[in-house]
């Protein structure tokens, strides 16, 4: 008996296809893709863990369908960024036109869900003042603690009760 070789997907091949059709006919491809840590793209964009993307050959640079990865360059809100998405995160590609194309399953979870951080912003500081700082140099972490006297005057002060 011959082992044979694993039957690798048809999903990229249907993307690709339906890719191909889509410009044939003039039509805008885009794709949903849902989104975790494995997949590069703009996170600020992404709801409800996916994004939908426009695959055309006028909205991407360098795109690249391949069997693992869809890779390419675009524009988000002016700025260029590098997209790289397992196919396998590829949940639909559609005309944006007229919405023919295809769904596939999602992909199954990983065991860490996808937390996205919203970007630190420094509170702005008042006249003359520094921030605060602990012992070693660092910032003191907020929370229930005791506020100490070295706190600015004015600032909300949590006091636990216990």
């Amino acid at each position: 008996m011959s082992s044979e070789a694993p039957i690798s997907s048809t999903r990229p091949y249907l993307i690709r296809a339906l890719h191909e059709w889509c410009a044939d006919n003039g039509l805008s491809p885009y794709i949903a893709v849902q989104v975790d840590a494995s997949v590069q793209v703009p996170m600020e964009f992404v709801k409800n863990g996916e994004i939908v993307l426009d695959v055309s050959m006028d909205a991407t640079s360098g795109l690249r369908l391949g069997n693992e990865y869809i890779e390419f360059k675009a524009r988000f809100a002016g700025v260029a960024r590098e997209i790289i998405i397992p196919v396998t995160h590829v949940i639909a590609i559609y005309a944006r036109e007229n919405g023919q194309g295809m769904a596939f399953p999602a992909p199954a979870p990983v065991a860490a869900p996808l937390v996205v951080q919203p970007p630190t912003i420094a509170p702005p500081a008042s006249a003359g003042a520094t921030g605060v700082s602990g012992a070693d140099g660092g910032e003191e972490p907020a929370g229930p603690s005791d506020p100490g006297p070295d706190r600015p005057a004015g600032r909300p002060q949590l006091k636990r009760v216990k």
